[in-house]
């Protein structure tokens, strides 16, 4: 069973090296999301544009540089590996392991980097523009590929062993604005999406199983791996703010109400990808992949079956325990009946947001409702629950902690801290992510950014303090 840790730790490191929520920076890592009422300027964009309203009377704002860095699982810790580490496992404890990666589907690896463009984030008045580049990807292992691995193959039982994966990069180019009310204000996001690339496998074309019955085994499986090379898109956020009253603000907003990226298309990059020639898929590409040898360009898409049959002991012997054949390995060209580019699209996954915070002139504590709407990259079909608190007594110094909740397997613990200091503004975050301290943690989320203003600087007002009523003197001996 050790053997079994240290490849699932491979495995993991392996997903994240290859692949590199929407937009995030160090403030909110700190706070652990909490940050639907309380974000600044450029920093509003991607949790409620309407607070741009908020910062119509400040000066400026433009970021230099910022970089995020998450990777999570939903089951690999230090605390889930020592527990299996030995020689063997008990029943119960591969029944314990197997239930949990049932209920979540499987072993879910997802990792996300954040990188907004230099210089090309900057916000003023109520109007922002904003740029960043993202890179997710989110990688499930079927839970009969776990089960295969600590129970061998049960009898009668058809393991399901298909795999998911999706590979996304795209470039995110925002112009935000708001109206400023009497009580509240509104504000909306667009968002131009420009898609980078996509690698993945079509859920809905692939499958594969595995059964045993008293005599052999017998599997069969196909896969359909599709790529997008240059994409472009639509998105946009909506967003509600109340002003603050007596400390207190409540905001609601929805996130990538509208968004979504079609492949396939004309476009800079794949102009980019193509090298010198202008032409896609052959050796002067800047970036190609290839398989067996052959070199894909975007109108080509691999359909890759296999098929187990009579597997026994007699037959172990043999090189593989996996049979194709060249009829079974094809590379497909995605075009349409008339010979054209066959285009597709994926969804880019929306966020509901509600809410709520109140400032007293040392802390400021703020608290969010999120939840998605499909269980895709960054989000999640189920409520969570964040809370924060910054510490604002020494302005120049904040300190921020957050915890946030999403079901018993779902924490998060979030802290960190900003240098404000004249027109700069320097913020770091770290975030133990489905896990509250090292050894439970399954991952960790990184941020930090630097970002500059006016000397005039970006603080806000505290409230103010309640006014003590006057009682006046009576001199004594008069009424």
């Amino acid at each position: 069973m050790k053997r079994l840790g240290i490849w699932l730790i491979i495995f993991n490191l392996l997903v994240v090296a290859g692949s590199a929520q929407t937009k995030r920076d160090p403030r909110a890592v700190g706070l652990a999301g909490a940050y639907g009422t309380v974000a600044d300027g450029i920093f509003a964009v991607g949790y409620n544009p309407a607070l741009i309203a908020i910062q119509q009377d400040k000066p400026f704002m433009l970021q230099l540089v910022g970089f995020d860095f998450g990777l999570v699982n939903n089951y690999i810790s230090i605390a889930n590996l020592n527990s299996i580490s030995g020689d063997t496992l008990t029943d119960h404890e591969k029944d314990v392991i197997l239930r949990n990666l049932d209920e979540s589907g499987g072993l879910r690896l997802f990792t996300d980097v954040h990188l907004p463009i230099p210089v090309l984030n900057y916000a003023s008045g109520n109007m922002a523009l904003t740029s960043n580049m993202v890179v997710l990807g989110d990688i499930t292992i079927p839970t009969g590929i776990m089960s295969l691995l600590l129970n061998g193959n049960p009898i009668a039982e058809d393991l399901d062993m298909t795999l998911e994966m999706d590979l996304l990069g795209v470039n995110e180019f925002g112009f935000s604005f708001a109206i400023p009310g009497q009580d509240m204000a509104w504000g909306m996001t667009a968002k131009y999406l420009q898609g980078l690339f996509y690698f993945g496998i079509d859920n809905d074309s692939s499958y594969s199983s595995l059964v045993t019955d008293s005599t052999a085994v017998h599997g069969e499986g196909v896969y359909f791996f599709r790529q997008g090379i240059g994409g472009s898109g639509i998105g946009l956020d909506i967003g509600f703010t109340t002003n603050d009253i007596n400390g207190w603000r409540i905001g609601v907003s929805l996130i990538n109400a509208v968004g979504r990226i079609h492949w396939n298309r004309p476009g800079f990059i794949k102009n980019l990808m193509a090298g010198g020639d202008n032409i896609y898929g052959n050796k002067d590409d800047l970036f190609h992949l290839n398989w067996s040898g052959t070199p894909l360009n975007d109108s080509m898409a691999v359909r890759y079956e296999y098929y187990i049959d009579t597997l026994n002991v007699g037959s172990l012997s043999n090189d593989s325990l996996f049979y194709s054949n060249p009829t079974d390995e094809q590379v497909i060209y995605n075009l349409d009946e008339d010979g054209n580019l066959k285009k597709f699209s994926t969804r880019y996954p929306a966020l509901f947001r509600f809410s709520v915070a109140k400032r007293w002139p040392d802390v400021l504590v703020t608290s969010d409702f999120v939840t998605g709407f499909q269980d895709k990259f960054f989000s999640r079909n189920r409520w969570r629950w964040a809370i924060g608190a910054e510490l604002l007594r020494n302005p120049t110094l904040p300190v921020r902690f957050g915890f946030s909740w999403a079901g018993s397997d779902f924490k998060e613990l979030g802290m960190g801290f900003g240098i404000h200091k004249g027109p700069v503004i320097f913020d770091l975050g770290l975030a133990f992510r489905n896990g509250i301290w090292v050894h439970t943690m399954k991952g960790v989320n990184l941020s930090l950014g630097v970002t500059i203003t006016s000397f005039k600087s970006r603080k806000s007002e505290a409230p103010p303090a309640e006014e003590t009523p006057v009682v006046p003197i009576v001199p004594e001996g008069r009424f």
